[in-house]
């Protein structure tokens, strides 16, 4: 991962369809940043990777530790949906992340997420709410 990949993230983040499918709030550019830096990079454990495809940044995929319990998450530019390209991403994430259990947690209306968690071998473990939206609970043992 380069820095110049992070205003890419940014700007999947800002996508209406991506915002629509995660149902997540962007933010503005500074504490984009900021958080990346302070709360992704600069945390010692974190694992970050960007995804190429046609020598062009597609996505990324991170992996952090919260309340005891090991996350994944993921971002890929709306361009490169339904390429298998997320797929890919996330089992060669998979190869060198091997912490587990792993847990995922995507909006329950991102179909499209919960489909790859699947195809990965997650199982559903449940629902948790965040505030007034709904998360499907994914582990992979």
């Amino acid at each position: 991962m380069i820095e110049s990949d992070l205003e890419i993230f940014l700007r999947h983040e800002h996508d209406p369809e991506n915002v629509k499918r995660s149902h997540f709030k962007p933010r503005d550019r500074d504490h984009f940043m900021t958080h990346w830096h302070t709360k992704v990079l600069g945390v010692p454990g974190n694992f970050v990777q960007t995804a190429l495809a046609d020598g062009e940044v597609a996505g990324g995929a991170v992996a952090w530790t919260q309340d005891g319990q090991r996350f994944l998450g993921y971002v890929f530019g709306r361009e490169f949906w339904g390429r298998g390209i997320g797929t890919r991403t996330v089992r060669l994430f998979l190869e060198r992340e091997q912490t587990r259990p792993l847990y995922a947690d995507p909006y329950i209306g991102n179909t499209g997420s919960w489909k790859l968690l699947e195809r990965l071998g997650f199982e559903r473990e449940g629902t948790e709410a965040y505030g007034e939206d709904e998360h499907v609970m994914y582990v992979l043992r």
